[in-house]
């Protein structure tokens, strides 16, 4: 039933109560809730937030009344594991009898009622440990029972701040109300933040050749390093080179036609190393200051062993034969879906623990973060139980969904347990309208889904050369870096970015001409003119800004021109804030007004506040609630303005 004190609308919460939603260690998370109560006592409340199964509070925090009865706060979690964050509100008896008090006093009316209320409120403060008194207690009871006193004078002493705060929490009050318990995961930071780059170690000749492309990719400020799958690939029905169905003597197939003669998901690809060699790897990516992401996907080849061992776990024709995978008018001949409720229960057990299985064989070689592939054509039952059974015994470890689905079916599979998801920023280039950037991010930072739905922002994947990056000059790349990499605690990249490769297989078609996913790439990445000066200059930024290691922390902000993108973002205590400005035109010069709320943002509104690019190095000035940004996209696409520090800041190129 509902309490004495209404508590609705709690948030951080998800669309079902069973269901997380999400923090990370360190995170202030903003805690809201609607709290009203009949009559007009003035009320107070809290959240508290507790390790699952423990009675005392990890942390808690107050909640302050706002417009509409809304009422807002925040909460830090120290660790890792799930909580249990409650909400309680009562009446503050202190404040709401100097409410009436002062009230009374103001009109001129007789206070003895309320001064002999007042002796009871403050005969009810419990002693100090030990049985002292309060002495600012002691005082202002002394006061209310001196009769010679003038009202105000008995009074006053009873309205101190020291008085108030002596009465502060809920001890004693009659109506205090408790809200339902709502379940808050908290991650380790990387579910949250991490600047992510891929790369197929196929195509740098296996682990050991590809450990001097990791040191790279570390200089370059990353701190994921995630590789497609690493397993034997099937020979029948191999592809070819742009996914032809004939493959040649010398094709590596797709990565992900997993399996062979050789082993299954557990096993690793014989022309990549052994399994010393795959430790070595992890070790030497360890080394560098990153972490390693596997890709777990949960297909098979025609050739992977569970085939003959377990044929009841895959999809049969009315011949008998195993149907490969198809999405019409998409075949992937080479490709088995595996089913995931076989007609016997005993069957389906067996299917999914050999899916846990795998991510523990993994786990057990120090692999925490997996990238999962396709996880929407799979039952969200099956990720309902995998993911609670794998992190309740491993809770650093991190799940990327790549999900490019239908919305809500995203969001259910962030609430019911991945960390992260893939979006759909990779197809958002404009800035208004109801699939443009500025709708987009609302609805991921302040939407129904921003307290559990943790986005990572891909410009493009081995899948995805799209939008303005097709036949796209630098210009297209650095801008569209530039936008995922501030926009998101979380984005990635794929090998080739930085060398702007911009060929799409067809006008119709978004993977790339000559896909990596069929064949040996072999790139000059120390050719001069690539994108990695720029891409390292944004990484050391964001990892010196707390402001860009948040989501919800967005201010979008308002500009003359729509193809000038530009938001605001501070970090959790406001000692940290940038503003960001980025063309979204790689091709013309553009320039616009915009607008800030200075208070907001925490600038003086009355005189002129600096900003220093620091992307350039420049100095700016600007006055008011507005500023004008301009854009040569051959030489500049983007302002990173620190709204904070003053010191000159290293000068880096924008564009090669």
């Amino acid at each position: 039933m509902t309490g004495r004190i209404v508590i609705d609308d709690i948030r951080p919460r998800t669309s079902e109560p069973g269901f997380a939603a999400k923090a990370i260690v360190g995170e202030a998370v903003p805690v809201r809730a609607v709290i009203f109560k009949d009559g007009h006592d003035v009320l107070a409340a809290r959240v508290q937030l507790f390790v699952e199964g423990r009675s005392t509070p990890e942390s808690e925090a107050p909640l302050l009344a706002g417009p509409n009865d809304a009422w807002t706060g925040r909460i830090v979690a120290d660790r890792i594991g799930r909580h249990q964050l409650v909400v309680q509100a009562w009446t503050d008896r202190h404040a709401s009898w100097s409410k009436r008090v002062l009230a009374k006093l103001d009109a001129a009316q007789d206070v003895s009622v309320e001064i002999a209320e007042g002796r009871e409120l403050l005969a009810s403060v419990a002693p100090l440990p030990g049985g002292a008194r309060r002495p600012e207690l002691e005082a202002a009871q002394r006061a209310l029972a001196d009769e010679r006193l003038p009202d105000v004078d008995r009074l006053r002493p009873a309205l101190t701040r020291a008085v108030a705060d002596a009465l502060t929490g809920p001890d004693g009050s009659p109506d205090l109300t408790v809200a339902p318990p709502r379940p808050l995961w908290v991650d380790r930071e990387r579910a949250l933040v991490g600047a992510w780059y891929e790369l197929f170690p196929r195509s740098h000749g296996g682990f050991k050749g590809a450990e001097e492309r990791v040191a790279e990719v570390a200089a370059m400020g990353f701190d994921v390093l995630y590789v497609p799958p690493i397993h034997p690939i099937g020979t029948t029905e191999r592809k070819g080179r742009d996914n032809t169905l004939v493959a040649g003597p010398d094709d590596p197939g797709s990565p992900w036609a997993i399996g062979s003669a050789e082993g299954g998901h557990t096993s690793i690809h014989p022309g990549l190393g052994s399994v010393e060699d795959f430790s070595h790897f992890r070790e030497t990516v360890e080394a560098c200051g990153m972490e390693l992401a596997l890709d777990y996907a949960l297909q098979c080849s025609p050739d992977h062993p569970w085939v003959h061992e377990h044929p009841e776990w895959f999809h049969h024709r009315p011949d008998g034969s195993i149907a490969y995978a198809e999405n019409p008018p998409k075949k992937y001949q080479d490709i088995y879906p595996i089913n995931f409720w076989p007609a016997r229960d005993e069957d389906r057990v067996a299917l999914w623990q050999a899916c846990r299985d795998i991510l523990e064989h993994w786990i057990g070689l120090g692999v925490e973060i997996f990238r999962v592939d396709n996880p929407h054509t799979k039952p969200v039952a099956f990720w309902e139980w995998l993911i609670p059974a794998v992190q309740s015994r491993h809770p650093r470890v991190v799940f990327l969904a790549e999900a490019f689905t239908r919305p809500r079916v995203m969001e259910k599979l962030a609430e019911i347990g991945f960390s992260q998801s893939y979006t759909y920023f990779t197809w958002r280039t404009a800035r208004d309208g109801e699939e443009g950037l500025w709708a987009y991010m609302e609805e991921l930072t302040a939407g129904r889904a921003a307290d559990f739905f943790r986005p990572n922002f891909w410009p493009n994947t081995p899948d995805i050369l799209s939008g303005p990056l097709r036949h796209g000059p630098p210009a297209a790349f650095a801008l569209r870096y530039v936008l995922a990499a501030t926009l998101s605690p979380s984005y990635g990249v794929y090998s080739g970015f930085e060398l702007y490769e911009n060929e799409p297989a067809s006008e119709a078609n978004e993977e790339y001409l000559g896909s990596e996913k069929y064949e040996i790439k072999h790139r000059d990445f120390d050719r001069p003119g690539t994108l990695a000066p720029l891409m390292t200059r944004v990484n050391e930024i964001r990892r010196r800004h707390p402001a860009l290691q948040r989501l919800r922390n967005l201010q979008l902000l308002p500009t003359d021109n729509p193809a000038v993108f530009a938001y605001a973002k501070l970090s959790d205590d406001g000692s940290d804030a940038l503003l960001v400005a980025v063309t979204l035109d790689p091709y013309t010069p553009q320039g616009s007004l915009v607008h800030v709320d200075p208070s907001a943002l925490g600038l003086p509104g009355d005189r002129p506040y600096p900003l220093v690019d620091l992307l350039s190095g420049e100095h700016y000035e600007w006055e008011g609630r507005q500023g004008f940004v301009r854009f040569e996209p051959q030489r500049r696409v983007a302002h990173i303005f620190d709204l904070r520090s003053q010191p000159p800041v290293r000068a880096t190129a924008v564009l090669p």
